[in-house]
C-alpha cells in the first residue's frame, strides 16, 4: 500500500510537472508571436525553411518568404540566406534552392540572395547560417520564421551567440495552429535537452 502511494504520488508529480513545463513553453511561444517591427537595418534576414512541394515552396513556406519579401521592399536588408536542405532521400532541389527561386520570381535579384542548402534542422538552420555571416561579414540579422516557430528560433541564435539577434515572425493562414503549436512544446523541450547535452560535451 505504501508502495502504491509513493508510486502515485510520484506519477501526480510527473504529471504536474508536465503541464507547468507546456504552460511555460506556451507562454514563450505566445511572447515571440505577432510581427516585429523593425526600426533599423539589418545586414541579412534568415529565412528558415520548411517543406516543398512539386519543387515549389509549400503554402506555409510562401507564408515565411512574402513576409521576407515585404521587409526587404522597405529596405530593412539588402541580402536574404535562405536556409534548408533536401525535405527527404529522393528530393530533387533543396529547400534554399526552392525558396530562392520564388524570391527571384518575386524580382530579387539573385545575387542578393544566398543559398544555406545543409541544415536539416533549426539548429543547423542558424548554425549554418552564422558561419554564411561570418564569410561574408555580416554582423547583424533578422530571422524570419512563422510565430509558433519563433521562441525555439530565438533560443538558439541566442546559445549560438548571435549579435542581438531579433525575430520577425508571420502568423499562419494555411497551418492548423493547435497542431503546431502542441508539437512545437515537443520540439523546444527537445532543443533544450539537446542544449543540455552539448554544454556537457
Amino acid at each position: 500500500m505504501k508502495k502504491r502511494k509513493m508510486l502515485l504520488f510520484s506519477l501526480l508529480g510527473v504529471f504536474v510537472a508536465g503541464v507547468m513545463w507546456t504552460g511555460y513553453v506556451q507562454w514563450l511561444i505566445h511572447k515571440a508571436e505577432g510581427t516585429e517591427k523593425l526600426q533599423v537595418t539589418y545586414d541579412v534576414a534568415i529565412v528558415l525553411g520548411a517543406a516543398l512541394r512539386d519543387n515549389e515552396p509549400s503554402l506555409a513556406l510562401k507564408e515565411r518568404l512574402n513576409h521576407a519579401l515585404a521587409w526587404y521592399e522597405q529596405g530593412k536588408f539588402s541580402t536574404i540566406i535562405v536556409s534548408g536542405g533536401y525535405d527527404y532521400d529522393e528530393a530533387t532541389l533543396t529547400e534554399a534552392e526552392g525558396m530562392k527561386g520564388y524570391l527571384v520570381a518575386q524580382g530579387i535579384p539573385e545575387e542578393r540572395i544566398l543559398l544555406e542548402n545543409k541544415a536539416t534542422s533549426t539548429y543547423e538552420n542558424l548554425l549554418f547560417s552564422q558561419h554564411m555571416m561570418d564569410e561574408q561579414g555580416f554582423r547583424s540579422a533578422v530571422i524570419i520564421t512563422h510565430s509558433y516557430h519563433g521562441a525555439r528560433a530565438l533560443d538558439i541564435s541566442q546559445y549560438l551567440q548571435y549579435e542581438d539577434p531579433v525575430i520577425s515572425t508571420t502568423e499562419s493562414e494555411v497551418l492548423w495552429m493547435p497542431y503546431h503549436k502542441g508539437r512545437e512544446t515537443l520540439a523546444y523541450s527537445k532543443w533544450k535537452l539537446d542544449q543540455w547535452y552539448m554544454k556537457l560535451n
